[in-house]
């Protein structure tokens, strides 16, 4: 199906491919792309520190390596997402150095499309004594994030991993962008997330209203598709997989 666009594979796991096969990230990039991968997510950034990135996860790459990857795949036009994991053992200071690190590489190649905060859920893993980051504190990294990314054009509440009021109140503090119906999803449900596995889109579109946006629906590269009108059909529904967002794009009060 050469019309659907392919976003695949991680920093971590180009990193990895380059280690077994000794080949660097820009042939095994270049490969892929020829493959048809036209995007990456922003997986496996975590967080930049050092001492902390060792302790949590030590087996992954390193932040230079992440970092290299990624101005990579930019350097081949090739455009992707970035992430920060908080509400660890991090330190503040810690989260304002990721979020240097990631502005200053997207000055360089104005390759990131969107960053996405991932909130640490402590269930089901070796740090499940550490308390959740409140939904105060996520709305401030939220509207740090918003302040000193301001080069990067998109801000994502993923609502699966927040719960789904959280996401809509973040709209006030500089998301743009609140992912999909989904279909299922695992990786937050394991770690004790409680959410719904989907979202009708109907619900979806009422969560944006009601936060005075307007919804729009994207495709993978944040472009605009469909605007939705309150007269819209309900009957006339989309694709679970499809995303809408209250987007940069109309997202207007």
């Amino acid at each position: 199906m050469p019309h659907v666009h392919l976003k695949a594979f991680t920093a971590v796991e180009i990193w990895w491919f380059a280690r077994i096969t000794g080949k660097s990230y820009a042939e095994v990039l270049h490969e892929l792309r020829e493959a048809g991968l036209g995007s990456m997510p922003g997986g496996g950034a975590e967080i930049f520190a050092p001492a902390v990135r060792r302790r949590i996860c030590g087996y992954k790459s390193t932040a230079e390596d992440w970092l290299a990857v990624h101005l990579t795949a930019h350097g081949l036009g090739i455009r992707t997402n970035s992430t920060m994991l908080y509400g660890h053992i991090e330190t503040a200071a810690d989260r304002i150095d990721h979020l240097l690190r990631l502005r200053e590489l997207q000055d360089e190649t104005n390759g990131f499309q969107v960053f996405i905060p991932l909130r640490f859920h402590n269930a089901n893993n070796r740090m499940s004594e550490l308390p959740m980051a409140t939904p105060l504190e996520t709305a401030r990294i939220f509207a740090i994030s918003r302040l000193m990314l301001d080069n990067i054009p998109h801000l994502k509440a993923y609502w699966i991993m927040l719960g789904l009021d959280t996401a809509q109140t973040l709209l006030e503090f500089g998301v743009d962008d609140l992912d999909g119906t989904v279909v299922e999803e695992r990786i937050y449900h394991m770690a004790g997330a409680h959410t719904p596995h989907e979202m009708g889109r109907n619900e979806l579109l009422r969560v944006i209203r009601d936060a005075g946006r307007e919804p729009v629906q994207r495709d993978t590269t944040y472009n605009v598709m469909r605007r939705f009108s309150r007269d819209d059909d309900p009957s006339d529904d989309l694709p679970t997989a499809m995303t809408v967002q209250a987007g940069a794009v109309g997202a207007l009060r």
